[in-house]
């Protein structure tokens, strides 16, 4: 049995996806790379908030294995838990217990990371969430290794269950 690991940008996936208008359904993510990738360890990283606290549980339940980071809030009141440094520590430590790493994100500060990968035989693909937020840098470095989240709508979109809080389907 293959053994990859995927390194997933928790905000990059999140946000990217939120542009072009919808969001990724976790658990079923989570399938697709097992059985696509062949995924046997599934990191996400994010930013920790304690109200998201059930957010986390659910990801946890879905197989995924969270790397928190603790978040800053700007003066303007915007929140930021950029994790692209435990990323890539994580991906260095992990080295040389898996065949393949996966890289979930479109951004370019992983450019150096996909590279040594890449020249090490380790990187098995980047997964970027859409093309139109995707770097350049990634993109040339990944060459023919990248695959875009967004082409996968139909298999991972998260679609709501019932009625919406307000009654409306």
């Amino acid at each position: 049995m293959t053994n990859n690991y995927a390194f997933i940008d928790g905000q990059n996936l999140y946000f990217s996806l939120k542009s072009i208008g919808w969001k990724v359904d976790y658990k079923r993510f989570r399938v697709y790379l097992k059985e696509k990738y062949s995924i046997t360890r599934a990191y996400i990283f994010v930013g920790f908030l304690p109200d998201y606290q059930q957010f986390y549980n659910f990801l946890q339940s879905a197989g995924f294995i969270i790397v928190f980071k603790p978040v800053l809030e700007s003066k303007d009141g915007k929140i930021k838990g950029n994790c692209d440094a435990e990323l890539v520590l994580q991906t260095m430590i992990d080295l040389p217990n898996f065949e393949k790493a996966l890289i979930v994100s479109g951004d370019g500060d992983f450019y150096c990371l996909v590279k040594y990968l890449k020249n090490n035989g380790k990187l098995l693909k980047v997964l970027a969430p859409a093309h139109q937020s995707c770097s350049s840098l990634l993109f040339q470095m990944a060459g023919k290794d990248i695959s875009f989240v967004e082409d996968l709508r139909t298999k991972v979109e998260y679609k709501r269950k019932g009625p919406h809080k307000d009654g409306t389907l």
